[in-house]
């Protein structure tokens, strides 16, 4: 079984704000599978299924984004998951709006929901989808950026962002993470730059 974890904070105030590009990609995985996302399970929302012809689990921890760690590590040991397996979905305030980078390590991430889980699992070594939400204007506070309501000019650019983040998965379940990162790990033109 393969989990696929996206990350935000619960609550409808926190639904449309640019911390929660990972529950939101998980909820256009879940559409497209025809998942649904609401059981109770360690901490999180979750929902099993199967996409691309694989057994899945999607999940939303539900335990604020700074403890994402304890609700992965829950669903890691009770479906006995390989670290490596598994794909976590989440924003990345240093990339451009509608820009995807896949990785699977790294530890130098600013992100608290990511910090959580290595510091949790013990281990980096798992894939990552991350989107950018790069704010178009100095914030003072990136907290509160990433807190705020999105802009209704935003919204259409979080949804298919969501939708592309939930086709890297697939690309990533059918042909694999190389496959993945080579499609969506690419550069901003100067005119998509100009655009976002």
């Amino acid at each position: 079984m393969r989990l696929i974890v996206g990350l935000g904070n619960p609550g409808s105030e926190y639904e449309w704000t640019p911390h929660n590009m990972g529950f939101l990609a998980v909820d256009a995985l879940a559409e497209r599978a025809g998942i649904r996302v609401t059981r109770p399970e360690a901490k999180s929302q979750a929902g099993y299924g199967e996409i691309a012809g694989q057994e899945v689990l999607l999940a939303k921890p539900q335990t604020m984004m700074n403890l994402s760690g304890v609700a992965v590590r829950m669903l890691l040991e009770r479906h006995e998951c390989n670290p490596a397996e598994m794909i976590v979905l989440v924003d990345e305030i240093d990339l451009p709006w509608g820009m995807l980078r896949i990785r699977t390590r790294g530890v130098g991430s600013t992100h608290n929901g990511l910090k959580s889980i290595i510091g949790t699992i013990g281990t980096d070594e798992f894939i990552r989808v991350r989107m950018g939400v790069e704010p178009e204007r100095q914030w003072g506070d990136r907290k509160d950026y990433l807190l705020c309501s999105m802009r209704p000019a935003e919204i259409p650019v979080a949804r298919q962002t969501a939708a592309d983040a939930a086709e890297a998965v697939e690309l990533i379940l059918t042909e694999g993470v190389d496959k993945a990162m080579t499609r969506w790990n690419r550069r901003a033109t100067p005119e998509e730059e100009d655009s976002q």
